[in-house]
């Protein structure tokens, strides 16, 4: 690996957006990750998104703009949970940039999750839990119910589909963060019961471009103000077939 072999101009100044600034160490874990991700997308289907530059903006980049909602994430949030994280995507990118965080990556994919452990030991990442699991058997009690500070997911799925999945694993006055990639007017009309059953409140949206792109991006920032009931999340398949409407 020579980091010399890539342009990362573009890469520093769209963390300079955000005012952040890596370390050479943290460059070369970004260039790993990358040179990994292309490694193991030849023989599985982990992105079809390939190309350096595109990995940078699309993954990399949209993964750390998390901080535009939350600008002291290290400071404020000891443990967090990625859910559907796939390529481990917006975790790992998070883990790099904020190694203090305590991350535990979570997925239903085992080839996905040996691509991860693959990852993690490679770039030596420290505090990093990969777990090959659903995210309807991981949030019983248990298991990982209410054990983080904050949830995040970059997962396809409707907000009333992801509340159930992610709200469980959340601490009272914890947050679940969801990226979306379009204004989410109609999905949070049709979320909001189901946001509150769950024991949360939505807080806020914070929406832009990421940084040097025509990206469009939407944080749904939801508080946890109450315990979630125990019937939920309901059996696994059940949350994304009969989303919660009442």
């Amino acid at each position: 690996m020579n980091m010399k072999e890539y342009d990362i101009i573009l890469f520093k100044d769209s963390l300079n957006k955000f005012d952040i600034e890596l370390t050479d160490k943290q460059l070369e874990q970004f260039i790993q990750y990358y040179e990994l991700l292309i490694e193991w997308n030849s023989f599985m289907n982990l992105t079809a998104i390939t190309e350096f530059q595109e990995v940078i903006k699309k993954h990399f980049i949209d993964s750390i703009s998390l901080v535009k909602a939350i600008p002291n994430l290290e400071e404020q949030y000891g443990t967090v949970i990625d859910i559907g994280t796939g390529a481990g995507f917006p975790g790992i990118p998070l883990k790099i940039v904020f190694p203090k965080l305590q991350v535990t990556l979570l997925d239903s994919l085992k080839k996905r999750v040996q691509f991860l452990d693959k990852v993690v030991n490679t770039l030596e990442l420290s505090k990093v839990s990969i777990i090959h699991g659903r995210a309807e058997d991981y949030a019983r009690p248990d298991k990982l119910r209410e054990k983080f500070d904050l949830c995040v997911s970059r997962a396809v799925a409707n907000l009333t589909t992801l509340s159930e999945y992610c709200i469980p694993f959340v601490k009272i006055n914890g947050y679940f963060i969801s990226y979306k990639s379009e204004k989410i007017v109609e999905e949070y009309e049709n979320a909001k019961n189901a946001i509150k059953i769950l024991g949360g409140r939505f807080e806020r949206q914070v929406d832009f471009l990421i940084p040097n792109s025509d990206i469009y991006r939407n944080l749904f920032i939801i508080k946890k103000e109450k315990v979630t009931p125990v019937k939920y999340p309901r059996k696994a398949g059940v949350p994304s077939r009969e989303p919660i409407h009442f």
